[in-house]
């Protein structure tokens, strides 16, 4: 490897392969660059086909031509897709690079070359170009990023520097607790001394209210499912590490992680289909011996993707189930999820909804994460919670877990996260009354773990600092914590990973607090960038849920939530299924910004909700001329 010092003078080309659409990380590169003074160019679509076909001389020559006439003398190429493909292409067109003697030790432009991809296929770029300066895994932080890039973080502005300090140090809290290991120590919590815990007549609410009275710590909820090719012996592990779980006692709140056939093919004569990992449960019985296995923890699963209503009774009856999860827009034919369409999915879930409201369960939006995976900006985040969050209030469900997944996408500054924990928050409590209580529960992004275990989990440790963060001052929030496990970036979770993450999350969360009450962290509750960004933000979800609400009949039904979407009032620019039918979702671009996700116009300049609003409603007006 070649590492390079980068210059004032030198200028940045940033390009992928057409294939890839996912862009955001090569936008806060191209952001990270230029608010440190350095000039940094994007490929435009016609130079990331040439990418594809660089067999063809044209192509090469495309290529060329777009360096020189940027006169670019960095290069970064990312590529995220198969990796073994991955490091092959990047090894070719560096092959490629040098025929054309464009490399500077050959008298051409190019100081530097990286490479961002997979774990795996850094590791074989590193092998196959030697002239590599750099790779990127995909975890590194703003100032990794640029020590990569051999840039000074002092050329950092103070607004970059600001969000990156609180970042860096509670990733250095992290480290340090997770190298000093005192919180494999940590002991499971006691929570028996109510009537009903770990029978059939158990609650969520009853295992809350008790854990308050006794000032115990929050409820650990995490997500479990082991994946084997054999359904017979999946289903066997998986009631294995249930009793394991049980019995170490860390575990409060055992998620099934099912899978995709169980939810949408639940009861049917599988085959020989192979279930796409997760745990491939297919019957009532089979969930009845996990709620056996698992005394006495309170358990959950993943809804159904079809026959959604029926299948929550059976949620209900077998596994008395903690709380019920809906995705209303998702796990359909719009994300390749299910087999419904949008509509239909959205009539399954009010209908389910009634249900569980009779059940007096609570029940979980699985939403606005959902539209961040799909690149939605900020302000959708926000508003697809409130709208799931009022149609549960409205069709009686009385406890809403409030699911809040930060990191996400892992470019998110944790003040960015902070000022859109709390607008949510703030909007959603509005809502509270004596039959309608909000229940907050955290957790990490999917993809913000490392593929390396020890920096995985200083991560784990920095973002329960994020969370606690979120309410600083309140011992009771989070109530309940939803816990990704370290190994999320490199492999399945196994029981004594779980109970590890576990013992290092509520290690995090004492030590945090001991730590802000000793004036040695930072305290953010009144965080001058936060609060202005969250009143930002606040400002713009009630923009858009006013318009909504104005002009919508009927908003809080499956056709109004159905038109909310068509009529793009919830952009999605990385939607991959139904884009046609759905023209208006995706015509939005949103890029990263300031460590925020922002919808920008083709410029890339900032495009408030007000000015979204109107022109949703005059293309609306049009269409119906």
């Amino acid at each position: 490897m070649r590492p390079v010092k980068t210059n004032r003078s030198d200028r940045f080309g940033l390009i992928h392969p057409a294939m890839e659409a996912h862009t955001l990380g090569i936008n806060s590169v191209q952001q990270l660059l230029e608010q440190c003074g350095i000039a940094a160019v994007i490929a435009d679509a016609r130079v990331c086909s040439a990418v594809d076909h660089l067999h063809e001389p044209r192509s090469i020559a495309e290529i060329e031509q777009w360096l020189r006439t940027n006169r670019i003398t960095m290069l970064g190429f990312s590529y995220r897709l198969d990796p073994d493909q991955g490091a092959d292409l990047f090894a070719n067109w560096v092959y490629q690079l040098k025929n054309k003697r464009l490399l500077s030790d050959q008298g051409g432009p190019l100081r530097g070359i990286y490479f961002a991809g997979l774990p795996r296929a850094c590791e074989l770029v590193l092998k196959l170009v030697p002239e590599i300066s750099g790779v990127f895994a995909g975890d590194e932080t703003p100032s990794e990023t640029l020590a990569i890039l051999g840039i000074e973080t002092t050329w950092a502005p103070v607004e970059i520097s600001g969000g990156i300090a609180y970042d860096e140090a509670r990733l250095a809290f992290g480290r340090e607790l997770v190298c000093k290991g005192d919180y494999l120590a940590i002991k499971p919590v006691d929570r028996s001394g109510y009537e009903s815990i770990g029978t059939n007549l158990d609650t969520l609410v009853a295992r809350m209210n008790h854990s308050r009275q006794r000032k115990l710590p929050p409820l650990i909820r995490a997500h479990v499912g082991p994946y084997l090719p054999d359904r017979d012996e999946a289903v066997r592990l998986f009631l294995d590490w249930a009793r394991r779980l049980a019995a170490s006692g860390y575990l409060d709140v055992l998620s099934i992680g099912t899978s995709q056939l169980t939810q949408s093919n639940f009861g049917d004569d599988w085959g020989g289909r192979p279930n796409g990992g997760g745990v491939p449960i297919n019957s009532p019985e089979e969930y009845r011996q996990v709620w056996s296995a698992s005394r006495p923890m309170l358990v959950r699963t993943y809804a159904g993707a079809r026959n959604v209503p029926a299948l929550a009774r059976i949620h209900e009856d077998s596994l008395n189930i903690a709380w019920h999860a809906l995705s209303l827009w998702w796990f359909c034919r719009l994300d390749g999820r299910g087999p419904n369409s949008l509509r239909e999915n959205l009539v399954e879930h009010i209908e389910a909804l009634r249900y569980i409201a009779s059940t007096e369960k609570p029940f979980e939006p699985n939403v606005p994460h959902h539209f961040a995976f799909r690149g939605a900006d900020d302000v959708t985040y926000i508003v697809s919670a409130f709208l799931a969050a009022k149609l549960a209030k409205k069709l009686g469900i009385r406890h809403l877990i409030l699911q809040n997944m930060l990191n996400t996408p892992r470019y998110v500054w944790g003040v960015q996260d902070l000022a859109k924990s709390r607008a949510m928050l703030r909007l959603i409590r509005k809502l509270e009354d004596d039959h309608f209580t909000v229940i907050l529960q955290p957790r990490g992004g999917l993809d913000y773990f490392s593929h390396d275990p020890e920096k995985a989990k200083a991560q784990l440790a920095a973002v329960t600092a994020l969370m606690d963060d979120i309410e600083p001052h309140d011992v009771f929030s989070p109530p309940i914590i939803h816990v990704v496990s370290y190994s999320e970036g490199f492999r399945l979770a196994d029981p004594p990973v779980i109970d590890e993450s576990i013992k290092i999350t509520r290690h995090a969360l004492a030590e945090y607090r001991r730590l802000r009450q000793k004036g040695e962290v930072d305290d953010m509750t009144d965080h001058r960038e936060v609060r202005l960004r969250m009143e930002d933000l606040l400002e713009q979800a009630q923009t858009v849920i006013a318009a909504i609400e104005s002009n919508f009949p009927d908003p809080y039904s499956a056709d109004g939530l159905y038109r909310i979407f068509a009529e793009g009032f919830l952009p999605v620019p990385y939607l991959w299924e139904c884009r046609q039918e759905f023209i208006k979702a995706i015509q939005w671009r949103t890029k990263a910004l300031g460590g925020a996700i922002r919808i920008v116009d083709e410029t890339g300049a900032v495009i408030s909700a007000a000015e979204r609003v109107r022109f949703l409603l005059d293309q609306a007006r049009a269409g119906s001329a």
